[in-house]
């Protein structure tokens, strides 16, 4: 297909990565947000093999690599402290063919938008309106200027202007049923081994630590019934419900900077129908807000970027034929995800407490191949084995 003018709307992780493979096969690229500043948003991000072999196709492997985490052992522990498992993640590996890398958010935005170039993403630019036309698309911004393309590709997030256009219906976003308190912590305060994944679980609540570079990304899950995020600090709130665990938790709660914990509460939706209308795609959270229980948001926005580079690459009848394609293809493996990771989410925080003991007892009789599985399973039934 002819070198294309693209629009993205959206400058997270899936916008920027659209950009780059846009780039890659020589489409122009112009990318806009509605932020002022570009901040990340969360300390870290779980990048798993997916993930960074999208990156790898786009020459970005040796750059992640070199601000990854070097995660080699996965280790559950009781509230107690107790092990219920630790094993190796090198059959993980080895099965995929890629190694995961735990990053700091703002290592993986600078490193996108290193890859982007200058003068290719603008701020302070609010999305509208959106207009398909006979052989273009327009997106409006507030103020009332128009841009036109060849294609607009609407990665705006899970709060979405423009996915209902592109649906054709509103998306209800569903609380899942719990909080959760994130950030990053120096090395000293891993609950484990700095270079292992380790979770402490019991009551349905939830405490990790993974290691990213010259730090550990620490999250608290909690079940809570009241989607409302609490005014309360995060110390107080956590040692409040996390009363009675491992010494530990408690040193890892006790070691926090209150100014810099995020607290959110989770939510997701539905599997939408289709991600492309016209000369429009929808794509990363916009088409697909998952639960973060199989850490799998942002490398599936990643693999949606590389989709649709890859049809606008291979298929000559037009713009929206590709689109069409890339829907296609996109929207059942989403969906799979999707419902997986509300599942996983169920199980995790205690919705049907006698399930979550038994996963609990799972836990406690496993080598990990199980688990194992279920990770690959997550990997290699996407576009990149």
């Amino acid at each position: 297909m002819r070198d294309l003018d693209v629009v993205v709307v959206g400058a997270g992780i899936g916008g920027l990565t659209t950009a780059i493979a846009l780039q890659r096969t020589g489409h122009r690229v112009r990318v806009v947000d509605q932020v002022r500043e570009l901040r990340p948003k969360g300390a870290g991000i779980s990048l798993w093999s997916n993930g960074v072999k999208v990156l790898d196709a786009l020459g970005l492997g040796a750059e992640v690599a070199a601000v990854g985490g070097r995660m080699a052992r996965l280790a559950y522990h009781d509230r107690s402290g107790a092990t219920l498992c630790d094993f190796s993640l090198q059959p993980l590996y080895e099965r995929v063919g890629e190694h995961p890398y735990p990053v700091r958010r703002a290592d993986l935005q600078a490193l996108l938008l290193d890859a982007v170039g200058p003068g290719v993403v603008r701020t302070g630019a609010r999305c509208t309106a959106i207009e398909d036309r006979s052989d273009s698309a327009v997106v409006e911004l507030e103020g009332g200027e128009q841009l036109e393309g060849d294609l607009v590709v609407a990665a705006d997030g899970t709060h979405s202007q423009l996915r209902e256009w592109i649906v054709g219906s509103s998306t209800e976003r569903t609380y899942l049923g719990y909080h959760n308190w994130n950030g990053l912590v120096p090395d000293e305060l891993a609950l484990g081994d700095p270079g292992s994944w380790t979770m402490h679980v019991g009551d349905g609540r939830r405490v990790s630590t993974m290691p990213v570079r010259g730090a550990q990304y620490f999250f608290f899950d909690v079940p809570l019934a009241d989607p409302t995020l609490t005014d309360r600090g995060p110390q107080e709130a956590l040692k409040e419900h996390f009363e009675g665990w491992n010494p530990i938790v408690q040193r890892l709660i006790d070691g926090l900077d209150p100014t810099v914990v995020a607290n959110v509460s989770i939510h997701s939706h539905d599997p939408l129908p289709r991600f492309a209308r016209g000369h429009v795609a929808l794509l990363g959270d916009s088409a697909h807000t998952a639960a973060p229980d199989l850490g799998q948001g942002g490398c599936m926005a990643m693999e949606d970027a590389l989709v649709l580079a890859g049809y606008l690459a291979t298929t000559s009848v037009g713009v929206p034929d590709a689109l069409a394609r890339y829907s296609a293809e996109r929207v059942p493996r989403a969906a799979d995800l999707v419902r997986r990771a509300t599942n996983r989410a169920r199980t995790s925080h205690a919705h049907d407490p006698a399930a979550t003991e038994a996963w609990y007892a799972e836990l406690a009789g496993t080598d990990g191949t199980d688990i194992i599985d279920g990770i690959c399973k997550s990997i290699l039934t996407g576009p990149c084995h």
